[in-house]
């Protein structure tokens, strides 16, 4: 009798994924009225990701870096210093309503 071979799957992460995560990326990139190709542009990541990647992130299907994050922080925040990460990762936090928004307000 010949063993069935068995299937690994895939190890799960037990880190918590933000669920509000790719609905936001995409309102960053829409409320800053810039393409995926210029979103990349925008954040400095010419050489880090390519525009496929945008469209991973906005949909859910990968999540990024947080070198990335950060990128994003910076392009929404008038300071350009990142003041927003965590609206953009806590599911319990609003982005600010104008993007890029001043973090005094």
């Amino acid at each position: 009798m010949v063993g069935k071979r068995k299937v690994r799957e895939k190890p799960r992460s037990k880190r918590r994924k933000p669920s509000r995560l790719a609905s936001k990326l995409l309102s960053i990139r829409v409320g800053l009225g810039l393409s995926q190709g210029g979103l990349i542009r925008h954040l400095g990541l010419e050489d880090q990701i390519e525009r496929d990647y945008i469209s991973k992130f906005e949909r859910g299907v990968l999540e990024p870096t947080l070198d990335v994050l950060l990128a994003y922080a910076c392009a929404i925040s008038t300071t350009g210093r990142g003041e927003f990460l965590e609206a953009i990762i806590d599911d319990n936090a609003d982005l600010p309503r104008r993007i890029p928004a001043d973090p005094r307000k």
